[in-house]
């Protein structure tokens, strides 16, 4: 990349002001990678510490379940390489066979995945399982965000035609293809969630996003409606205790473990709820065995970390090179927010459980190596800066600033207007 410094005789002009927008490369966000290694490493530990119940529980070996999440962390640094390695512009232009792959995985999940609780989410590839959602949320990023900036580049974001009504199509297709064929209505959400988010930041009107989402959550309604185990988890979301035997066993079982770690925890090798009390200790309820070891104060720390990192997503956001970067850090950002949001919701009783992993801590090949993978794609971003640049005359001083103004997201980059002018 260019430096703004460097501007040549006819882009300085001779009397007249000259403008343009510089990607200035600079140092890369290293904040973004120790916040990543910080989680990384807590869901190490967690993952150990109850290993030696989950194994007994579920008669495998001793290491069995560290031993994987360390395979799946090695496979995950492969994905973060490859994912610093290529330009960005390559993931862009791979959008849509990135799309066409995700949907086969899906039907084949669908045709040969095993039936887990009345869902088709994995399907066993050699040894390991795969989880589609996953591949599908990524594909959906860097499609999502091609197809927006190009809206924008071309002034018609707000065309319902050329925008509005292919967001639609794609929501009817992930609806059909998750939520239908998979019965996965908690990835769902976090896709639907995502794409919202990135239609308003490219500047979609809220009135037509608004009108899109009550839609959805009436069609959220019928799906919920027609399907007697779906409305048993919403009848138990509203009263747990009462069915703490049968269809609430979960949601008891996750309240008794955030409970019982009080203050400051009982300690990592002093886990009661790992020894087959609590289902999915190690992926979707992680979070509540790591309340019963570490207690609130725990909580309080980990949820920190999880704030400094999204923190960190939205300083990216705002120094993004151009739209297709900064709507899939948008993106990036929403999905990492929401999943966190829905799952220690679930482990506290402040929504339904939902089947969605914690990043970075839970248990879990696929969706591990995802995150680290979409980690590295923000890590490539946050090497550029869009720089305003503007020189007079030849000779003259040459001013440039990072047009950053803190503003909202949405308005976060301008590529026409120095950010001096704007009020």
């Amino acid at each position: 990349m260019d430096n703004p410094d460097r501007l040549n005789a006819r882009q300085r002009g001779t009397n007249d002001q000259a403008m343009s927008s510089w990607p200035r490369r600079h140092r890369p966000d290293y904040v973004l990678i120790i916040l990543s290694l910080i989680l990384l490493t807590v869901g190490l530990v967690v993952i150990y510490s109850i290993s030696p119940a989950l194994s007994l529980t579920n008669n495998v070996s001793q290491n069995y379940y560290i031993d994987r999440q360390m395979l799946s962390i090695v496979f995950g640094f492969i994905a973060f390489i490859l994912a610093i390695t290529m330009p960005i512009s390559f993931w862009k232009r791979l959008q849509n066979p990135l799309i066409a792959v995700a949907g086969v995985s899906a039907i084949a999940v669908r045709l040969f995945g095993q039936e887990v609780n009345g869902a088709y989410r994995w399907i066993q590839i050699g040894g390991v399982s795969f989880q589609s959602a996953e591949l599908i949320k990524i594909a959906l990023l860097i499609w999502l965000a091609g197809f927006l900036s190009n809206r924008i580049r071309t002034g018609s974001i707000t065309d319902n035609k050329k925008t509005l009504y292919p967001v639609l199509a794609c929501l009817a297709i992930l609806g059909f293809v998750v939520a239908g064929l998979q019965s996965d209505l908690g990835s769902t959400g976090v896709m639907v969630v995502m794409i919202a988010a990135m239609a308003f930041v490219a500047g979609m009107p809220i009135k037509r996003i608004g009108v899109v989402a009550l839609l959805v959550v009436a069609l959220l309604g019928v799906t919920i409606a027609i399907a007697p185990y779906r409305l048993g988890r919403i009848e138990t979301y509203l009263h747990p205790s009462s069915n703490c035997l049968t269809t609430g066993y979960q949601e008891c079982q996750a309240l008794i473990s955030v409970g019982s770690g009080g203050t400051i925890g009982l300690g990592l090798g002093r886990s009661v709820q790992a020894y087959g009390y609590l289902p999915e200790a190690s992926d979707d309820s992680i979070f509540a065995i790591y309340s019963e070891k570490f207690g609130f104060i725990g909580d309080i720390v980990l949820l920190a970390l999880f704030m400094a990192l999204f923190a960190r997503i939205k300083h990216i956001i705002d120094r993004a090179p151009d739209d297709f970067t900064k709507l899939l850090s948008v993106g990036i950002l929403v999905w990492f927010g929401s999943q966190t949001f829905i799952n220690v919701g679930g482990m506290i009783g402040l929504l339904p459980l939902k089947g969605i992993t914690l990043p970075f801590i839970s248990y879990g090949g696929t969706s591990l190596v995802f995150v680290i993978f979409a980690v590295g794609l923000l890590f490539q971003i946050s090497r550029y800066t869009t720089y305003q640049v503007s020189a007079k005359a030849a000779g003259e001083e040459v001013r440039y600033d990072n047009n950053t103004d803190g503003r909202r997201i949405r308005r976060a980059y301008n590529a026409t207007t120095s950010s001096s002018s704007r009020t």
